[in-house]
């Protein structure tokens, strides 16, 4: 699972992340790309048009709208399936990674959630790492993160800071 988070678990507010970090945004796209990324619906819908899909990666877009797969718009893109439970996605994302043409030999074969609140919340109890970024203060929002105690082991940390934010980048293993 990969995440932006605040100190209070924040994630978002009306559909959109309440951050824009340029170092954050560059450590997501080196470590999901090559691999299969999950996401819900709205989180694909957020999606910026010009990174819709997301690019070099297999996208996997969860929704319970059955309908949704039939949509002109999602039928064209390349690179992207819908699937119906977050077990769905989980089980074709783990097919693609074991022949995806976008995958680096060297590289762990890694299935990446990356969103949203209800996402997140469905698939921690799958995840045995985290990449967070923790943004430090306490936000408003109407999205969060889900409790991610069990996660201990501290792989890796990272501090920065831009002019608006100080934040810190966390791997965590369970």
């Amino acid at each position: 699972m990969i995440a932006a988070i605040s100190e209070n678990r924040v994630i978002g507010k009306d559909n959109k992340l309440l951050w824009q970090i340029p170092e954050d945004l560059e450590r997501f796209k080196k470590l999901t790309q090559g691999h299969a990324v999950i996401m819900g619906r709205k989180t694909f819908e957020s999606l910026p048009k010009k990174h819709k899909p997301l690019p070099n990666r297999i996208n996997i877009i969860v929704t319970r709208n059955k309908k949704y797969s039939n949509h002109a718009s999602i039928n064209r893109l390349i690179d992207t399936i819908v699937a119906g439970s977050i077990e769905d996605a989980i089980t074709i994302a783990k097919k693609y990674e074991k022949k995806s043409r976008f995958a680096q030999a060297s590289r762990d074969k890694e299935i990446f959630i990356i969103g949203g609140s209800q996402i997140y919340e469905q698939a921690i109890k799958y995840a045995d790492k985290l990449y967070l970024t923790i943004v430090k203060g306490k936000f408003e929002g109407d999205a969060y993160f889900p409790d991610y105690s069990e996660f201990k082991k501290e792989a890796v940390k990272k501090e920065s800071s831009n002019e608006k934010y100080q934040y810190v980048f966390l791997e965590l293993d369970k």
